[in-house]
């Protein structure tokens, strides 16, 4: 790629060593092959190259510089940009093959993924194809649902369509700062926009992790970095000493990220800087063309080669490593990839990524009906587009008559001593055997409430509406009333109780809100840190709902959360359970003095921990390929502990394990019926089979 960069001939300095240095950047193509080597190795495992997503950060600061250098020398020579030919480049550059890549992936999700995937993979590829993706990913992020949802085949497209909102609107901004006609006011002007777009990523990635990671403000400035690299080039070139120094620097800082930031590092936020500045030193050590102490290794032929081929070995690998589980189908054990399944994944997606780059990458920018006519070139980008978005619609419509024919099949619930959860203490001849349903559609979720629910607007948790009141009382004046109380742990229990709820005529009220356990406790986050105002919401919103529960004084209150992966830290050493009773008794009391009955319903065995998600799916003829051992699958848990050794009088811990487990083995199908609808939830089928249980518990049976 052509990396001249030229100084402007009227106001300010004149040409330097590094203005006028022409000819192929070695070292780019190098930092091209670390990022997306980067990004590949962690995709394939997180534990082979924990905080590998910084590779795509390196390629945005890269894109930073090589556009904003190719723009400024346009914008030098001709005072102007031809917007429409510089689309169109970027057009047959980077479309034809991400567009092939989205039409081979919505017909690959068809023929071998399950239907309960198509939906996602339908809206995100005709999202990907007009680059839309990241603020659809964005939207999704602040879902609490959508974080249990398995990714989809073309979820990686985000970032390319950060990339191309920026191609899209950083010439407007440069022809708009070359007006000023001084080169540092241009500098100064990105600058301030780079510092803008950085103080709210810090800040944002604070408040909204999840969504910050995706949205294109809070990247903006990983662009502007090399754009300032490019348009200061004649002050940044550096001695051949220095300059070493300098990407020894930068290699380090990439490297290092990589290795030692993990999904629990809050990013990108200010320490996306690491991985961009470093990017930007190695740029910047290669301003003047002389040969580095690594030219021996970055510019060798297997490096550049994975430098070369890297964009489509980015489109490639994802589709693979998400469709390979489905082909291979019970080879796998467990539905897990072991290394030398990954590594032929990797092998796979090289020999793609190379034979689409020769086919498909080249000839799109060489086709010459296109090189010849700009609207050509758009003509058959909206047509590629249509072709997309027709696909996704096909899948989309598919997907809606497969969850018609699902939902009958699922039919009425009815006990049954062999059905799901029973089977599991009755003398039935297959209660492992393979599920009836193996595909966990919309008539498995958990989540699924009844008309007889009715959302309130009061005892929000910011916007979030927490609070259902679903009436089965029919017509009773004095019906009993009782809570169910928790996060969406608490919520996969809701299909049991509104059985209960139906056959006693309870007022059944729900209060749930996601990621948040109902303890007084000092909570520091659901798997990773939280946001300050997502650990205050959490905490107000429990003591409020404490007073709420108890000023109703109800006949029962049902009270579940994940507490094994909701943390507690109040800077004691003490263990979680000791934690938690602190936090859990004061709470549990308050009802009880009211003369409410608190039932405590202990957490299931671990899913997504121990084994596949798609497991079941993987081995539906022979499910006891995702047995797990018990003490894998069922480690302690904090709430449970609690419940059993609490001296609160009126408290009752009410453990079902042995309708998940034996004395050896925690199972993913019990009695034909799929245990897990997905990560960390019950199917709904499954938990209604459930019901005989907790009323006996309960002493309703």
């Amino acid at each position: 790629m052509d990396t001249v960069i030229e100084q402007r001939r009227s106001g300010g300095a004149p040409p330097s060593d590094a203005a006028r240095a022409t000819g192929f950047r070695t070292d780019i193509q190098a930092l091209r092959a670390v990022a997306v080597l980067a990004v590949v190795l962690n995709h394939l495992s997180a534990d082979w190259l924990t905080g590998g997503y910084v590779g795509v950060d390196v390629f945005f600061v890269i894109s930073g510089f090589l556009i904003s250098s190719h723009l400024d020398k346009e914008i030098i020579r001709t005072g102007r940009v031809k917007l429409g030919q510089f689309y169109a480049r970027r057009i047959r550059r980077l479309l034809p093959a991400a567009l092939l890549v989205l039409a081979l992936s919505v017909a690959a999700a068809y023929f071998l993924l399950p239907y309960s995937r198509w939906e996602a993979t339908a809206h995100e590829a005709a999202a990907s194809a007009m680059y839309w993706e990241n603020w659809l990913l964005a939207a999704k992020s602040v879902d609490y649902m959508a974080a249990n949802t398995a990714a989809s085949l073309v979820q990686h497209y985000w970032s390319l369509s950060v990339e191309e909102q920026f191609y899209l609107v950083w010439p407007l901004l440069l022809l708009l700062l070359f007006k000023v006609r001084r080169r540092r006011a241009q500098v100064v002007g990105i600058a301030l926009v780079g510092a803008a777009s950085f103080a709210f990523s810090v800040y944002y990635t604070q408040a909204s992790p999840n969504e910050a990671y995706f949205i294109t403000p809070v990247r903006v400035w990983e662009f502007a970095l090399g754009a300032l690299v490019a348009l200061a080039a004649h002050r940044l070139a550096l001695p051949r000493a220095a300059a070493g120094a300098a990407s020894l620097a930068g290699f380090a800082m990439i490297i290092g990220s990589a290795v030692l930031y993990d999904h629990h590092t809050p990013f990108p936020g200010y320490l996306a800087a690491v991985p961009t500045v470093g990017t930007a030193l190695v740029i910047m050590s290669g301003l003047r063309p002389v040969r580095q102490w690594h030219t021996a290794v970055t510019a060798s032929s297997p490096v550049q080669l994975i430098g070369n081929i890297s964009y489509s070995l980015y489109l490639w690998h994802w589709p693979l490593i998400l469709l390979t589980p489905f082909v291979l189908g019970d080879v796998l054990d467990a539905g897990r990839m072991t290394w030398p399944y990954l590594l032929a994944v990797l092998g796979a997606s090289l020999l793609l990524a190379y034979l689409s780059k020769a086919l498909v990458e080249d000839k799109g920018i060489t086709f010459a009906p296109l090189k010849r006519s700009t609207k050509l070139t758009f003509t058959a980008m909206i047509a590629g587009v249509l072709v997309v978005a027709l696909a996704s619609a096909a899948l989309a419509w598919t997907y809606d008559r497969h969850v018609e024919q699902a939902t009958q099949e699922v039919g009425a619930y009815k006990e049954a001593p062999c059905h799901g959860a029973p089977a599991m203490v009755n003398k039935c001849a297959d209660r492992l055997g393979p599920a009836k349903i193996v595909t966990m559609g919309p008539a498995n979720q958990y989540y699924n409430t009844p008309k007889q629910c009715r959302q309130i607007d009061q005892h929000k948790a910011g916007d979030i509406k927490t609070v259902s009141i679903c009436d089965y009382s029919k017509g009773n004046p004095k019906p009993k009333t009782v809570w169910l109380v928790g996060d969406s742990h608490a919520q996969q229990w809701q299909a049991p109780l509104f059985e209960l709820a139906k056959e006693q005529r309870w007022v059944l009220k729900l209060a749930l809100l996601g990621a948040c356990p109902f303890a007084k406790i000092d909570f520091t986050g659901y798997r990773t840190v939280a946001s300050e105002e997502k650990r205050r919401t959490c905490t107000d919103w429990t003591s409020h709902m404490t007073e709420v529960v108890a000023s109703d004084k109800p006949a029962m209150v049902f009270v579940s959360f994940f507490a094994r992966e909701e943390h507690a830290d109040d800077g004691s050493d003490r263990s979680q359970t000791a934690q938690y009773k602190d936090g859990l008794e004061p709470y549990w009391r308050r009802w009880s003095d009211t003369g409410a009955k608190v039932v405590v319903l202990a957490d299931p065995p671990l899913n997504r921990e121990v084994r596949a998600q798609d497991c079941v799916e993987l081995n539906p003829t022979n499910p006891l390929t995702c047995a797990v051992d018990r003490k894998v699958a069922h480690p302690a848990d904090p709430l449970t502990e609690v419940a059993k050794s609490t001296e609160v009088p009126g408290v009752t811990a009410v453990d079902l394990t042995k309708y998940f487990c034996d004395d050896h083995k925690c199972y993913a199908v019990v009695g034909n019926v799929a245990v897990y609808f997905d990560n960390d939830h019950m199917n709904l089928e499954f938990s209604r089979s459930l019901k005989p249980m907790i009323a006996e518990a309960t002493g309703l049976r």
